[in-house]
């Protein structure tokens, strides 16, 4: 549980000493579980870093809680005079930008996961100045696809879909899966990964996309979810407001959620209903640090009602798609690459009462007005919600750094979505680099066990071939980016989410615990499994095949170095130490390493290739790096 800090301050007459006041509550509900009364084991955090442990009776004392590994309490007569030399001792050594594991966890959190090429940039120019290139930086490296519209049904067997008639021959059948499949979208989408300059772009439009949901699913065509995804990228480093409206008159969009079938006599809640929920402010009220603010008897506040969404549904009528008259415009297609158009006599010109906030902007709307303005009226009175904010801001630090941030941290980053510093509202720019360069993301060592997320699929697969120089089976060329099936058999089936909820629900906590861990929320004996069996296609094979038709030749990796390494030194410790500092930031345990080196030196020494396999995937495999600290 996390326990609210009430107050921090210098003890009078030692003000080299501080003491911290907290609150034996907290939202998540411990004061409704009696049964947890009893002995706790109480530490503090600061910047991801953890204190000694120490235990105290709520309630009662006694109960099963074991003492942990760092109870060791600090008797105040320890520091009962100032220690000589020791200021900012304590910290020196932990936060700063200069360390070798700061860069790997920036490349992990902002990027698809470190390289060669990648870390010895940053050392080269500094964490601030790649982010500012980044910012500027050509996007995409690998072009997209730039799939043609087909006609819409993929079915048909007699009707012309664009691909001829269904002879079942290999034309008609790669005709099939790269129009009418999201294949095209995956393959680029895992090149762009491996081997994009813009990494960060990249990073922050995959996130976009886990947020402001469509999925393959239900969307027909590849060439629709790149319109999709163009919009997120386009944005990534805009104005939230911007990308509001953007994502409110995507086709893809406007498909999935029914937008587009929306009309003055047949409205449809479902975008108008996902964009409070989902995108924007989320169903309860929030503080700025991203907790609930809660009534007088501590319930959580709904931010809107069934009445609400029902106004913001009739906003949201009398658009369509633009197959006539629009740049992308094609006689007998459907055109889902422009925005959608309005046709005033399907919208509702009837008043409407949206949100109610202190100083609400637009709250209500006049009786006939055109459907282009009532819609940006409509997404102002959104944007401007104080929940745009910390619900936003906490969503974007859940994926790309922890999944269970401070409310500091949220607080901090929300100001900056706030504003700027230059007076705007939703600077994306601003608000990503707030949340790279925060204390709490920043430093070489984390040690508190609640910092960090589970490296999602999609991300373990790039982190893990990212880092050993992947390439082609033929060591010529780039990988073609065939391996989302990977990532698709640990449950994330890149750009076919299951529901607009994402793969996994941003509120997801793991069993057993109170903690958030929204990438647990795929994480099943299954799941787990196929990881395992990724790490050991990529590694002890290190050969990725696709076999089908017209399949791609494979990918492979380079463990050149490793294998050195382990033919230069039979003990295995020079192995062992550069995948820590390759793989773990330097911060694998001495227990770790006890246990992984004799199971590395069971191999023999005269195979320094099976070494350093048998050495990568003990720790590819491991919960040390699985999950992303």
């Amino acid at each position: 549980y996390r326990f609210p800090v009430l107050e921090l301050q210098p003890v009078k007459g030692r003000e080299w000493i501080y003491e911290v006041t907290i609150k034996l509550r907290d939202e998540i509900g411990f004061w409704e579980q009696p049964e947890a009364d009893g002995d706790l084991n109480i530490y503090l955090t600061w910047r991801g870093l953890a204190s000694n442990t120490v235990k105290l009776g709520f309630g009662k004392i006694g109960g099963n809680v074991k003492d942990a590994e760092s109870t060791t309490p600090t008797p105040f007569k320890q520091f009962a005079t100032k220690p000589a030399g020791k200021k900012d001792a304590e910290t020196s050594d932990y936060v700063g930008y200069r360390f070798t594991g700061d860069r790997k966890r920036l490349q992990e959190q902002a990027a698809f996961g470190p390289s060669t090429m990648l870390d010895s940039r940053i050392r080269r120019i500094g964490l601030r100045t790649w982010l500012t290139d980044q910012f500027s930086a050509p996007y995409p490296t690998i072009p997209y696809p730039n799939i043609p519209l087909k006609n819409i049904n993929a079915n048909a067997t007699i009707v012309d879909n664009g691909c001829g008639l269904n002879d079942g021959s290999a034309t008609y059948i790669a005709c099939i899966r790269d129009h009418y499949n999201m294949y095209q979208m995956q393959k680029w989408f895992f090149q762009e990964a491996l081997y994009g300059n813009q990494q960060l772009r990249h990073r922050v439009a995959w996130a976009l996309s886990q947020i402001w949901v469509t999925s393959g699913v239900d969307i027909q065509q590849s060439s629709h979810m790149e319109a999709y995804h163009k919009i997120l990228s386009n944005n990534a480093f805009g104005n939230y407001r911007d990308l509001m409206k953007a994502m409110s008159l995507n086709p893809a969009m406007g498909d999935y959620l029914d937008m587009v079938r929306s009309t003055r006599n047949n409205p449809n809640e479902n975008y108008p209903r996902e964009i409070l929920q989902l995108f924007t402010i989320g169903l309860y009220m929030l503080n700025q640090n991203g907790t609930l603010m809660l009534d007088n008897q501590s319930n959580p506040i709904p931010t809107y009602s069934q009445d609400t969404v029902n106004n913001f549904t009739e906003v949201f009528t009398g658009w369509t798609l633009c197959n006539v008259g629009c740049p992308n415009s094609v006689s007998g297609l459907v055109n889902f690459k422009d925005p959608m158009i309005l046709n005033q006599n399907n919208h509702n010109i009837t008043t409407k009462t949206l949100l109610s906030y202190p100083n609400a902007v637009n709250t209500n709307i006049a009786a006939n007005l055109n459907g282009n303005v009532e819609i940006d009226l409509a997404l102002d009175n959104i944007f401007n919600h104080p929940n745009v904010a910390p619900f936003v801001s906490k969503l974007f630090i859940q994926h790309l750094v922890t999944s269970d941030p401070t409310p500091a941290y949220v607080g901090r980053v929300a100001a900056v979505f706030s504003n700027n510093g230059s007076g705007i509202r939703g600077d994306m720019k601003a608000v990503i680099k707030a949340i790279m360069l925060d204390p709490e993301a920043r430093g070489d060592v984390k040690t508190d066990p609640n910092f960090g997320k589970l490296r999602e699929p999609a991300q373990f697969v790039t982190n893990i071939l990212r880092a050993f120089n992947v390439r082609s089976v033929d060591g010529l060329q780039q990988s073609d980016g065939v391996v989302f099936n990977f990532s698709t058999n640990m449950a994330q089936n890149v750009f076919n989410s299951p529901t607009v909820f994402n793969f996994y629900t941003p509120d997801y906590v793991v069993p057993g615990t109170a903690m958030p861990g929204p990438e647990f929320g795929i994480m099943t004996t299954g799941t787990a499994i196929s990881r395992a069996n990724f790490v050991n296609s990529a590694i002890m094979n290190a050969t990725i095949v696709a076999v089908g038709t017209n399949s791609p030749q494979g990918t492979t990796i380079d463990l050149t170095e490793m294998q050195n390494l382990a033919a230069a030194d039979p003990t295995s410790n020079q192995l062992l130490d550069a995948l820590n500092q390759k793989m773990l930031h330097g911060t694998m345990s001495t227990q770790m390493k006890n246990i992984i080196l004799p199971a590395v030196n069971v191999v023999p020494a005269n195979t320094p290739l099976q070494r350093a396999r048998q050495a990568i995937y003990l720790v590819a495999t491991s919960s040390q790096y699985q999950v992303q600290k």
